[in-house]
């Protein structure tokens, strides 16, 4: 009598090998499809240059100094000091991060949650809230926040959102065909979510926690304001306090050492595994748990995380806007800034998908060693503060293209290298769930390589490209440091006039141009909701 053994669940998630039976010309399309095609390998190589910009001009001045001088300056106490803040506020935030991150996601999306829509919005909501006034909000309510904790509690209530949205769109994308299997043989819902659900929420959250973790490396700001130091306040303190420039670039080296271990780290967790769904059909939306007597503690949670994370910050720009003794607002000023902010982040987004494109692509559809040293490029400038790309491109600038130094493009350059990453995670997971047999169909059909590309991966990836550029115009319009260094002479910020003010300790004069900013993310934010509910956004 003929056995039939069931497969086991490991099994259900890891990719299919093709058999030695496949069809040749499958494989000959197979083998086409994994060369790199020459136009899009130079192009890609010509984003990775400009994305490493910064990096090699620390490793040129790193050679310049010589090796003796540059040892003296890293093996020092103050390093090692350092080293261990931006560690454990790395390691912690991103910890809380996918905590509060993929069971908020959970509770939105597999459960029957009340208010899920608009619990869902304001979940992303601290998107919209650049760190630094966040910071500024904490600190003006409670003087008290400052040190590892209160970096903690600001980077954490700032960050999240960065695991929450990922996880939203992975958990509405997985198939729950899957699930049920899974319990049909026999595994319980807990061990169901470890071992079939898990597996496939990874490269999303993995990929989150790749942004949260280079967001902190870079973050200037809002340590500033709660006086923890780390690597990217001491670079600061060494060019605006001492103007050390050794110092500061070694600190800076350490800096980009710190993110390669961070990329390493997750290309490593992420594994190789692929995740699109090619079989017929189209996965229907799963059940929602009921959560029972875990309703009202659950709903409570998730309205802790939006109070902490979204209402005090809006309730200390409202109480400074109203009540504030120093606001004055210089209408004029305020509406310049404003234009200033909104042109050279809508010119960073569009430019960002742009660059982001040829990279992506081949990442996903020509995977190698050559995709993949190609995309990690990429990501070595968000892990870079913005002073040290801006004093990168300012000495480059003044060396090779004096005529662009201290203009709107190259501006809009250090946005590129600093929130390129940014439009590379969205492009690169659009592209993953775009299945490549449908441009060979196309292809098949007569369609040209730009007329695929036009009427058929374009619309399958189009959401993820809104959300790229979402992102990127989210994060240039608030952008600080490379700002305050770069922008042509007399030219003002929504972020570098609230500094100013902030600065001085001027919280009701500073409160209207984060109000601004907060109103221009607003939304931007609200797009990206409502790309992840649609499952493709990462």
């Amino acid at each position: 009598m003929r056995s039939s053994t069931a497969p086991p669940v490991e099994d259900l998630t890891r990719p299919v090998a093709p058999t030695p039976s496949a069809d040749p010309g499958s494989v000959q399309k197979v083998r086409r499809r994994r060369r790199h095609p020459p136009m899009l390998v130079a192009a890609a190589i010509v984003v990775a240059a400009i994305a490493l910009i910064p990096l090699g001009f620390i490793l040129g001045y790193t050679i310049s100094i010589g090796p003796s001088t540059a040892a003296q300056l890293i093996f020092r106490p103050r390093i090692g000091e350092l080293l261990w803040n931006t560690t454990r506020l790395t390691v912690g935030a991103m910890t809380l991060s996918i905590v509060l991150g993929v069971s908020a996601a959970w509770l939105v999306e597999r459960s029957n949650l009340p208010f899920r829509r608009t619990l869902h919005i304001l979940l992303a909501a601290p998107l919209a809230i650049p760190a630094f006034v966040n910071s500024y909000a904490w600190i003006s309510v409670l003087p008290g926040a400052n040190g590892y904790s209160g970096a903690l509690l600001v980077v954490t209530l700032s960050y999240y959102p960065l695991v929450y949205l990922p996880a939203v769109a992975a958990l509405r994308g997985l198939d729950p065909a899957l699930e049920e299997t899974a319990a049909a043989l026999g595994l319980s819902r807990w061990r169901t979510f470890l071992r079939v659900v898990v597996p496939q929420l990874r490269p999303a959250v993995f990929g989150g926690c790749l942004l949260v973790g280079l967001h902190l490396l870079a973050e200037f700001g809002a340590l500033q304001m709660v006086q923890f130091p780390t690597f990217t306040t001491a670079i600061y303190d060494q060019y605006q306090s001492t103007f050390n420039g050794p110092a500061a670039n070694m600190i800076a080296g350490v800096l980009v050492l710190c993110g390669l271990l961070l990329v390493l780290g997750e290309l490593r967790l992420r594994g190789r595994a692929r995740y699109a769904r090619v079989g017929r059909g189209s996965a229907r939306p799963a059940v929602r748990a009921r959560l029972g007597r875990l309703r009202i503690p659950s709903t409570l949670y998730v309205f802790a995380i939006v109070a902490v994370g979204v209402g005090v910050p809006v309730g200390s720009l409202i109480y400074w806007l109203s009540v504030g003794a120093s606001t004055h607002v210089d209408t004029s000023l305020l509406i310049t800034t404003t234009m200033t902010s909104v042109g050279y982040a809508a010119a960073a987004a569009a430019v960002a998908v742009v660059f982001a494109t040829p990279v992506a692509w081949l990442c996903v559809r020509h995977p190698g060693k050559l995709s993949t040293v190609l995309e990690r490029s990429t990501y070595f400038g968000n892990a870079l503060p913005g002073i040290v790309v801006a004093l990168a491109l300012v000495t480059i600038t003044i060396r090779v293209a004096p005529a662009v130094y201290q203009s709107a493009l190259v501006v809009i350059i250090a946005y590129i290298i600093l929130f390129l990453p940014r439009a590379m995670v969205n492009m690169r997971s659009a592209l993953g769930q775009a299945p490549p047999v449908l441009d060979d169909v196309a292809h098949s059909l007569g369609l040209s390589r730009l007329g695929t590309f036009r009427r058929v991966t374009l619309p399958l990836i189009a959401p993820g490209i809104g959300a790229g550029a979402a992102l990127v115009f989210l994060a240039a319009v608030t952008e600080l440091t490379a700002t305050l260094l770069l922008a042509p002479i007399g030219t003002r910020t929504l972020a570098t006039q609230f500094w100013s003010f902030s600065d001085s300790i001027a919280y009701g004069a500073a409160a209207p141009y984060a109000a601004v900013m907060i109103l221009i993310s607003a939304p931007a934010t609200f797009l990206l909701t409502r790309h992840a509910r649609s499952g493709l956004i990462e």
